[in-house]
């Protein structure tokens, strides 16, 4: 049986429990229900698979090639909201708060803590010091690199939130 045909016939209700299970594979139990419940909407690509998914006219996440999740901002609350601190946290001083905010990448200087699980490539929640989110955005080095550098680019920082 070709593969595009099941993937157009799928539903969206379908979809959303593979990206539930997506979310909670890759940030752990509960993250799916945290970040794709409520009223979501999801957009396909021409093939019929899943690419953007929304909450109204708000950005959750990009489903990737890969097969993980690229988080927006209303992911990233969403996700914030649904995982215990430290997980996939990045915690920034309040000197670079404002850079971070404005979407310039955290870098290894200013982390102040880390969930010590972050892997390279790991998508994270960028806060500052009241857990308050910052960013989102790709870890480009390991929890103990950010914690123990001075230089260098901690996470590259997909999408700001606006003070």
């Amino acid at each position: 049986m070709n593969r595009l045909i099941d993937i157009k016939d799928k539903s969206d209700e379908e979809w959303l429990l593979d990206l539930r299970n997506v979310a909670d594979y890759q940030f752990g139990n509960g993250a799916g229900e945290g970040i794709f419940g409520g009223n979501v909407k999801i957009k396909r690509s021409r093939t019929g698979r899943v690419r953007q998914i929304y909450s109204g006219e708000n950005y959750i996440a990009t489903y990737t090639d890969g097969g993980r999740l690229a988080l927006g901002l209303e992911g990233g609350k969403r996700l914030l909201n649904s995982l215990e601190f430290p997980a996939y946290r990045v915690v920034m001083n309040q000197e670079s708060e404002m850079y971070i905010r404005d979407g310039k990448n955290a870098f290894s200087k200013f982390v102040i803590d880390a969930d010590p699980e972050i892997r390279p490539k790991d998508e994270v929640m960028v806060v500052n010091e009241n857990d308050i989110l910052l960013a989102v955005g790709k870890a480009k080095i390991s929890s103990d690199a950010m914690m123990d550098f001075n230089t260098g680019v901690a996470v590259k920082i997909r999408f700001g939130e606006k003070a």
